[in-house]
């Protein structure tokens, strides 16, 4: 399998992290969360760490417009990020997809349906395993999407959180653990 599981969060506060934009991050009962600011802009919060090939798990809890997701082999400037995000999305609108920012677009949307374990408004599990240029996604144990592209393979960089624009979002994470491999 690799390596030891590593968390990336502590529970206490942002070390290790990197906050782009205006938009809100914190942490609050040894939870992370984040929330639409005043601009209702995008937000990042970002490793300072960068990563290859890893085995990410974190758990997610969507309240209000849990429109969000997870970016990998990412690299931002201001607010504009280059990367791969997998989809973090309210049910019905692709959680564990692969979209790629300023280029491409979508990559590979989930199956309609096979987000049918996603609860809003309670905790979901969500795995993220990139190995050279495979992407796999799972959502609470359920595969969501495998892709190969060469592109992402070619990658390496920052894992981050995003908060999407149009305000009224808020999503709370925790476990966020990595295994290097």
């Amino acid at each position: 399998m690799g390596g030891k599981s590593t968390s990336i969060f502590n529970g206490k506060n942002l070390d290790g992290w990197e906050i782009y934009g205006t938009e809100k991050w914190y942490v609050e009962d040894g939870l992370l969360v984040c929330e639409s600011g005043p601009d209702k802009g995008y937000g990042y919060l970002a490793t300072t760490d960068t990563y290859k090939d890893f085995d990410l798990t974190l758990e997610f809890l969507q309240e209000a417009n849990g429109n969000s997701g997870v970016f990998f082999r990412s690299s931002i400037e201001g607010t504009k990020i280059a990367g791969w995000q997998a989809e973090v999305a309210p049910p019905g609108h692709d959680t564990g997809g692969i979209y790629e920012s300023y280029g491409r677009g979508w990559l590979i949307k989930p199956e309609k349906g096979s987000d049918s374990s996603l609860k809003m408004g309670q905790w979901n599990n969500m795995r993220i395993r990139v190995v050279g240029d495979e992407v796999t996604t799972w959502l609470n144990g359920e595969q969501m999407i495998n892709l190969e592209d060469e592109k992402i393979g070619q990658a390496t960089g920052q894992i981050a959180l995003q908060i999407h624009d149009g305000g009224g979002i808020r999503v709370k994470w925790r476990n966020l653990k990595v295994v290097k491999l």
